[in-house]
């Protein structure tokens, strides 16, 4: 009878996990759906990379580490924000650049924080905040702690040298950092030439005496449980692990970026639709009798409203006064 118990406890808490993962990757599409209409009326500035086609990633990492774990990412972070729980309102209100987001308005896209859920924020240099990631976890393991630290970059920051000389410092000092390196196949500047790239990397990874897996990254769960394991064994003996996540963002590289580039097709990005994450998750719910059209709706619906709130928000918060421009404290 326990067993018969704790298996339909673990289902249902299953179920709730994926019904969970599947309404934060509805928000962060609207979110960035919003964001990208937002743009176009002049109300964002400067840089804005969108996350559209990549939410399995950021979901099913962030779901399976701790409120207490660190968070690094590059300047495509407004998914990872948004599954770590910072607010809409703060997120959108810092892309609008108004005194009410995270950053005080002084980061906008590129540049969200949260130190208060342990998000160390968005860099905008290419692999620059990855020995960031190795100082979090010197930290960590400093203080005798059994929290980790999750960093995320493109497949373009493999060709940077931090990021290998970071890789062997991580070994060496057996530091509790997973390294998840979101390979959307079209890293900056290049096309396919990252993928091998960071393949070549995760192969050699024993090199560094660092554990690496290959992930689906348009499979919630895969990330889920890939992640998962790299979170177990960076608690029990520090090891790092790298992850490279294989993954496909649907829209260009950035807002100044056409649609679909000048790199590939429309017909490519359209055929990639068919492995959208939101859809293969929801799609499994359904089948499982968990969720039917009705409840994908208003799943849907709940993270339209939220969406639309934030960009309320966002609209009629006011500007950083001037005397803000010297002060650089964040809030906790």
């Amino acid at each position: 009878m326990a067993t018969a118990t704790a298996q339909t406890t673990n289902t249902s808490a299953q179920r709730e996990l994926e019904r969970r993962m599947l309404r934060q990757m509805l928000l962060i599409r609207r979110f960035e759906e919003k964001a990208a209409e937002a743009y176009a009326l002049g109300k964002i500035g400067g840089f804005c990379h969108l996350y559209i086609g990549q939410e399995a990633v950021a979901v099913g990492s962030l779901a399976a580490l701790r409120d207490d774990d660190y968070v690094i990412s590059s300047y495509r972070e407004h998914g990872q924000a948004l599954a770590r729980g910072v607010p809409a309102n703060a997120l959108m209100a810092e892309l609008f650049g108004k005194a009410t987001g995270c950053s005080k308005g002084k980061g906008g896209s590129m540049h969200l924080f949260d130190a208060g859920r342990r998000f160390m924020g968005g860099h905008g240099i290419v692999g620059g905040h990855i020995p960031l990631a190795a100082g979090l976890g010197f930290a960590i393991r400093y203080q005798r702690g059994d929290q980790l630290c999750i960093c995320y970059f493109g497949e373009a920051a493999v060709n940077i040298g931090a990021f290998h000389e970071t890789l062997n410092m991580a070994s060496v000092y057996k530091l509790p950092v997973i390294f998840l390196c979101e390979n959307n196949r079209y890293g900056m500047g290049t096309a396919f030439e990252r993928v091998a790239a960071v393949t070549d990397v995760v192969e050699h990874a024993c090199s560094y005496d660092m554990a690496a897996e290959l992930v689906n990254g348009m499979d919630v769960l895969a990330v889920y449980e890939a992640t998962r394991r790299a979170a177990e064994r960076a608690r029990k003996g520090g090891r790092p692990t790298l992850l490279e996540v294989r993954t496909y963002r649907f829209m260009g590289h950035s807002m100044s970026d056409p649609l679909h580039g000048v790199y590939r097709t429309k017909e490519e990005v359209e055929e990639q639709r068919k492995r959208d994450p939101i859809s293969q998750l929801a799609g499994k719910l359904k089948e499982e009798g968990v969720l039917d059209e009705a409840g994908l709706d208003a799943l849907d619906a709940e993270a339209r409203a939220e969406v639309e709130d934030a960009v309320r928000f966002a609209d009629q918060s006011p500007d950083p006064a001037p005397t803000e421009l010297t002060t650089h404290v964040l809030a906790d």
